[in-house]
């Protein structure tokens, strides 16, 4: 094919014009090649901008919206977390860090002398339990305190042969400090220190993002950084402060929103009709949960980390803190599909401009069709991977089906999954929606827009309208 007849192609799939009639078209009302070449480039570059009136009608609801959410964050912004005493219990430990000095092969029976002997019996995990304890060897490991006021302090750690965590020379732990605690009892290892490897992984993750998306995976990036940050410097200090968890819930997830979709995605109205798909989904998200939630009688206390934040703060609202905790994960799965759904629309208005808001809705629901599919079973086999060893345990028990769907921890999930997903279902119809009826009005509307008045040639319409002028 011709130079000559590829330049018009674009703009000739609705109508019989050929070349010769394009260039005579634009000849005749005294626009030279070039003139012409440029407005054939419209159709292969980025989306035309949203016309003036559309941009006000946008504005005039999210603008509203932004600031109610400004003066949320300034009204409900805490101050910091309030002190308590530490209890010593799980998670409320003054921790430091140590490091493994040696490791040293003991017998069982001489470090567990003090323990009750065994029976014999070994019929329950506690008899099982005492006999291992009296067999085998044990490890004896010197610890060192690597932080605070005691840094330098060494103690030891007997490890039982059977424990899932053994410990080796030279490893990092954490240890728990307790001050009230005989000497010889105050330091205790909790866990093991897997800083590096965690920043190694996040590292290479970084790396990837920035190599895959370029400047959108850094704005990606960047918009992560800031949605840890309100997360950890507003949402749970305002919980802990004593504000409603529902809407520190909404405050907060509304800014993430907002702050995330505009910095990865621009400032359009492309980006726009994404957040208010989003919001709508949200809004629906809280509803559902909250009436669910109640009639469910879900408490919101099901473990001992919930059990002690209500021990530590009795005031927190813990059903509350449930429901914010759904809308809050079901954030960042909403705002893949109301982007994605976006600019499937946007992308066919632009490959196919006679295209009107029904065939629109249309492409763009069967894409979503496939969206959602995919994004169900996704949230579904995370809460269950989630919950895995507790669907174990219910399933070592030989309980039926009804009698785990009915306990509260397993409803928990439940309810968290089927809230999240109708949410997640509804925002692919809503967002279509919306998205086919903002671009068809903007593309039909007059005035000159560069993206204006598209159910016809670009060649012909421009001379009409520059005649008018």
């Amino acid at each position: 094919m011709t130079s000559p007849q590829q330049t018009p192609e674009p703009h000739g799939h609705d109508h019989d014009r050929g070349p010769h009639e394009h260039a005579a078209a634009h000849a005749s009302h005294g626009h030279g090649p070039a003139h012409g070449s440029h407005g054939h480039s419209h159709s292969h570059g980025p989306a035309t901008p949203v016309s003036r009136h559309l941009r006000r009608v946008i504005a005039a609801i999210l603008i509203p919206f932004a600031t109610a959410v400004v003066v949320g964050l300034v009204v409900l912004w805490p101050g910091g977390a309030p002190p308590h005493e530490r209890t010593g219990v799980g998670f409320d430990r003054q921790t430091e860090q140590g490091r493994v000095v040696s490791v040293e092969q003991v017998d069982c029976a001489a470090v567990n002398a003090g323990q009750v002997p065994p029976t014999g019996g070994t019929s329950t995990p506690t008899g099982r339990e005492a006999v291992r304890s009296q067999q085998g060897d044990c490890g004896k490991a010197t610890i060192e305190v690597t932080s605070g006021p005691e840094k330098g302090r060494t103690f030891t750690e007997i490890v039982q042969p059977d424990a899932p965590r053994q410990l080796h020379e030279g490893q990092g732990v954490v240890v728990a400090y307790a001050p009230d605690a005989p000497r010889d009892l105050q330091y205790s290892v909790t866990d093991v220190n897997r800083k590096l490897p965690m920043a190694v992984l996040a590292g290479i993750f970084a790396v990837a993002v920035v190599l895959v998306g370029r400047m959108k995976g850094v704005m990606a990036l960047v918009a992560l950084v800031v949605s840890f940050l309100i997360l950890t410097f507003f949402i749970l200090p305002a919980i802990l402060d004593g504000s409603n968890p529902l809407v520190v819930a909404v405050v907060g997830s509304s800014a993430i929103m907002l702050i995330a979709l505009y910095m990865c995605h621009g400032l359009s109205a492309r980006t726009s009709v994404a957040v208010l798909g989003t919001l709508i989904s949200l809004l629906l998200i809280g509803l559902l949960g909250s009436v669910f939630i109640d009639w469910a009688s879900l408490s919101g206390n099901t473990d001992d980390n919930t059990g002690l934040i209500h021990g530590l703060y009795p005031d927190i609202d813990m059903s509350g803190l449930l429901l914010a905790g759904v809308i809050i994960g079901s954030l960042g799965v909403l705002d893949d599909v109301t982007v994605t759904q976006t600019s499937a629309v946007w992308e066919l208005k632009q490959a196919d401009p006679g295209m009107g808001p029904r065939a629109l809705y249309r492409a763009g629901i069967r894409i979503g069709r496939d969206h959602i599919a995919s994004v169900v079973n996704t949230l579904v086999l995370a809460y269950a991977g989630a919950a895995l060893p507790l669907l174990l345990l219910f399933s070592i028990a030989q309980s039926s089906m009804g009698t785990v769907a009915n306990s509260e921890l397993v409803a928990e999930e439940i309810v968290r999954t089927l809230v999240g997903s109708i949410g997640l279902v509804a925002s692919v119809p809503l967002t279509t929606a919306l998205a086919a009826l903002v671009v068809s009005a903007d593309r039909t509307e007059a005035g000159g827009a560069p993206g204006a008045g598209s159910r016809k040639p670009a060649a012909a319409r421009g001379g009409r309208r520059r005649r008018a002028k």
